[in-house]
C-alpha cells in the first residue's frame, strides 16, 4: 500500500479542491485491492485480514477505509461509496445481480454508488423516500399485498437523489430505496446510468472533497426490471446492512482523526510539549471508540441496537473535531502560513464534512431523542 499512500499524499490537496483527478481515484484504489477488503475470497475478495480467513467481514473494510482517510478523505469517501455498494450486493438475495456486477466493482472498471442515505434516514423516521416506483407489469396498481419482486413486469422509477458520491460521468450503477405508489412494501433497487431517464447533474460545488464525483441524480420514467432488485423488503433488509454502511463512514472519521493526531504530536514535540497529555487522551478515546465499533459490527448487536452505533458515530465526529483543534494548537500561527502547509488546511476542511455526512450528527441526535421518547 506504500505506493498508494505516496500517490494520495502527493495528490490529496488537488483531490480536495478540484475534480481534475476525479477519474483517477477509483482505478488507483482498485489497483491496490482496496475494494476486495472484507469480501469473501470465494467471491474474488481478499477475505478477512483481521483473522486471516477467507470469510467476508465488514471490519476489514472499515479499517481499510480508515487507512486511506489518513492520507485523503476524498479518496476515502470514494472508497466508502464503492465498498458500500459492494456490501449491498454481498447481503442481497439476488445472486444473479451479484455475480454480474461484482467482478467489475472489485476491479474498479465499474463505479458503484450507495444512494441509500435517504433510505437510512427513512429507516429512522427522519424523511420519506424520495424515489417513487410505479408497477409496469400485468398486476393492478391497486394490488397492495404484492411486493415489487412479484411485479413481474418490473416498474418505473421517478424522483431525485440530491447527493451521491462516486458517480463516474462515463457510467455508474447506484442503489436506491423506492416507495411503490400502490402501497406495496418499500424495496431497494439498482439503477444504471446507461438507462433512459437517468440524469446526472454536474459535480456539486463543494468546499472540499471535490474529486469524489459527488452529484445529484434525477430519475424520470426510468424502467427498472425485476432483475435489478437488491431487496424486495427494504424495512427488514436495511437494518441488517446499516452497521456496515455507518461503520465504513466511521472509518473515514477514524483515519482523519489519526492523521491530525499524528501531525499534532509531531508539532508538539518541537516546542509545545504541554499538549502531549491532551493528544494522548484523544488517542485513547479514539482507540476505545474504534474497538467498540469493530466489536459491535462483528457481534451483530448494532442490527438491533442502532442507538449504540449512532452514539459512536457522534462520538467519533467529536474526536475528529478535537484532533484537528489539537493540531491547530500545536502548530499555532504556523498553521496559517501557506509556505508551511503540510495538509492542515485540507484536514480542517475535511473535518467539517464528518458531522454533515448523511445521516448527519444533528439527524442522529434527533433520532436518539425520538428513541428516548418512545422507549418503554
Amino acid at each position: 500500500m506504500a505506493a498508494l499512500h505516496d500517490w494520495l499524499a502527493r495528490q490529496a490537496d488537488a483531490l480536495d479542491q478540484s475534480d481534475a483527478l476525479a477519474s483517477e481515484v477509483l482505478p488507483a484504489l482498485a489497483a491496490h485491492g482496496c475494494f476486495r477488503a472484507g469480501v469473501p475470497a470465494s467471491l474474488g475478495g481478499a477475505g478477512n485480514a483481521i483473522d486471516g480467513t477467507g470469510s467476508g467481514d465488514a471490519r476489514a473494510a472499515i479499517l481499510a477505509i480508515a487507512d486511506v482517510a489518513r492520507h485523503s478523505l476524498t479518496a476515502a469517501f470514494v472508497f466508502w461509496g464503492q465498498r458500500a455498494f459492494i456490501e449491498y450486493l454481498l447481503q442481497s438475495p439476488n445472486a444473479a445481480l451479484r455475480e454480474r456486477l461484482l467482478p467489475q466493482l472489485l476491479d474498479g472498471t465499474l463505479a458503484g454508488a450507495t444512494g441509500l442515505s435517504n433510505a437510512m434516514k427513512f429507516l429512522s423516521g427522519m424523511e420519506p423516500l424520495q424515489i417513487r416506483a410505479t408497477p409496469a407489469g400485468s398486476l393492478s396498481n391497486n394490488t397492495k399485498s404484492s411486493t415489487l419482486v412479484e411485479q413481474t413486469g418490473g416498474w418505473t422509477l421517478n424522483g431525485k437523489l440530491a447527493w451521491i458520491t462516486n458517480l463516474h460521468p462515463q457510467r455508474f450503477v447506484a442503489a436506491a430505496a423506492v416507495a411503490p405508489v400502490n402501497g406495496a412494501p418499500p424495496a431497494v433497487v439498482m439503477f444504471d446510468s446507461a438507462a433512459a431517464g437517468v440524469q446526472r447533474s454536474a459535480n456539486l460545488q463543494l468546499i472540499a472533497l471535490r474529486g469524489s464525483n459527488t452529484a445529484a441524480v434525477q430519475l424520470e420514467q426510468v424502467a427498472a426490471p425485476a432483475a435489478h432488485i437488491i431487496s424486495a423488503q427494504a424495512q427488514q433488509w436495511l437494518p441488517r446492512v446499516r452497521p456496515a454502511f455507518l461503520g465504513m463512514q466511521c472509518g473515514m472519521a477514524i483515519g482523519l482523526a489519526q492523521a491530525s493526531l499524528d501531525h499534532a504530536a509531531q508539532a508538539a514535540a518541537r516546542g509545545r510539549g504541554q499538549l502531549a497529555a491532551d493528544i494522548a487522551a484523544v488517542r485513547t478515546a479514539l482507540a476505545a471508540h474504534s474497538a467498540q465499533l469493530l466489536d459491535g459490527v462483528a457481534s451483530g448487536r448494532f442490527v438491533t441496537q442502532a442507538p449504540a452505533m449512532f452514539r459512536l458515530r457522534i462520538g467519533l465526529a467529536d474526536l475528529v473535531r478535537q484532533a484537528v483543534t489539537l493540531e491547530l494548537h500545536a502548530k499555532g500561527g504556523h498553521a496559517y502560513l501557506e509556505a508551511e502547509q503540510d495538509g492542515f488546511a485540507r484536514r480542517l476542511r475535511e473535518s467539517a464534512f464528518i458531522p454533515v455526512i448523511t445521516p448527519s450528527v444533528t439527524q442522529l441526535q434527533a433520532a436518539l431523542a425520538q428513541h428516548a421518547e418512545t422507549a418503554p
